[in-house]
């Protein structure tokens, strides 16, 4: 299956480069450039693309707020894509929020070609971007500096004693097998809770799952 890509960045070299870097490569293919946030939600909702490349920091409209709109529920395309934030910093304010908006994970502006391609083939599988150890150290340095949500904690009642259990440990960087050999139950049960604790939360990876984690207060940033 070809992966359809949008790359959305106010430096015409930067999407050219990218463009060029994914072009090359069978299975992908990136079917349209957006200079700012407000022409990646328009061109989103008419190419339908796969996965997006999406600038953090864009005039007019910046890429947290395009990356809202375009997961939102008034969102029209057929299909809701995955959103891969491109930051310049590995710290960057505007990360987290991204990531609370929806987004699967950032990547560097000066990755290597095949950092590139592997996380577009990555997010376009569904999976998060971000090792649950990444994830977690960054969601720690902003989760600490921000007020907690308070509809978290409430939301954490949907959730059994065990499922609540599977994501605490999510969210301090567990692998399924390592919840599995801490909880003493199968590597299958334990994917089976997970997919119980996403549907319940309406989480979309383990990216999420771990800011939910946090917001909720099952665990606390170091």
């Amino acid at each position: 299956m070809t992966i359809d890509v949008l790359i959305a960045d106010d430096q015409a070299m930067v999407r050219a480069g990218f463009a060029a870097l994914l072009d090359a490569h069978d299975g992908i293919r990136v079917i349209g450039q957006a200079a700012d946030g407000a022409e990646a939600v328009r061109l989103s909702a008419r190419l339908d693309p796969d996965v997006i490349l999406m600038d953090v920091r864009m005039p007019e409209l910046d890429g947290i707020e395009a990356t809202r709109r375009i997961l939102g529920p008034a969102y029209p395309a057929a299909k809701v894509p995955r959103i891969l934030m491109l930051t310049t910093f590995d710290i960057d304010d505007y990360v987290y929020d991204a990531l609370e908006a929806g987004a699967s994970g950032f990547l560097l502006k000066d990755a290597l070609a095949d950092e590139l391609v592997s996380a577009v083939r990555v997010v376009a599988q569904g999976d998060a971007l971000l090792s649950p150890r990444v994830t977690r150290r960054m969601i720690e340095h902003f989760a600490a500096r921000r007020p907690r949500p308070p509809h978290a904690q409430a939301a954490l009642q949907e959730l059994t004693e065990r499922e609540r259990d599977v994501l605490t440990l999510i969210a301090r960087g567990r692998s399924n097998t390592e919840i599995g050999s801490e909880l003493f139950i199968a590597e299958q049960t334990v994917k089976t809770h997970v997919g119980k604790v996403f549907a319940k939360l309406a989480l979309r990876d383990r990216v999420h799952a771990v800011i939910f984690a946090y917001d909720a207060g099952l665990v606390e940033p170091a």
